[in-house]
């Protein structure tokens, strides 16, 4: 299986300009704790998570209403490929410790994978379940 068997492609996401009280508005609305950063022509540019607006913007007594989502995302992308493996996928959760991914094709959008897409698919090899069972417990499991 490829991660574009498994991978939700409707995607909710947000613009660099928007405000951060637009994107936490929208975090609540849909009870997600993600947001990806796209351009208008569907390039990701960055995730936006409610600890970004936590640790960036209302611990830093930041105007929500005037900062915008640019000046408080995560910039560094790890990603997948709609054609990548779902042991690949799931070895690259473990080791960057996220819980999600989203996934590019030409440099834009086109979905999500969860880790909870990837223990649900069938065939998952039991190699991929263990190197996911450390996100949620913050433990990263070591070959020995």
């Amino acid at each position: 299986m490829r991660i574009r068997d498994v991978m939700s492609g409707n995607v909710i996401a947000i613009g660099p300009e928007e405000t951060v009280s637009v994107a936490a508005r929208s975090l609540s609305r849909h009870n997600i704790g993600s947001l990806p950063v796209c351009t208008a022509d569907g390039k990701l540019r960055g995730m936006l998570t409610d600890r970004d607006i936590v640790l960036r913007s209302v611990a830093s007594n930041e105007d929500a209403g005037q900062q915008t989502v640019r000046e408080i995302m995560t910039r560094r992308l790890v990603t997948v490929s709609p054609e990548d493996g779902l042991a690949q996928a799931a070895g690259l959760m473990a080791k960057e410790r996220v819980r999600r991914l989203p996934v590019v094709s030409g440099g834009k959008l086109v979905g999500m994978v969860t880790t909870k897409d990837l223990l649900q698919a069938p065939g998952m090899t039991m190699e991929a379940i263990r190197a996911l069972e450390g996100i949620s417990s913050g433990i990263r499991r070591t070959e020995g």
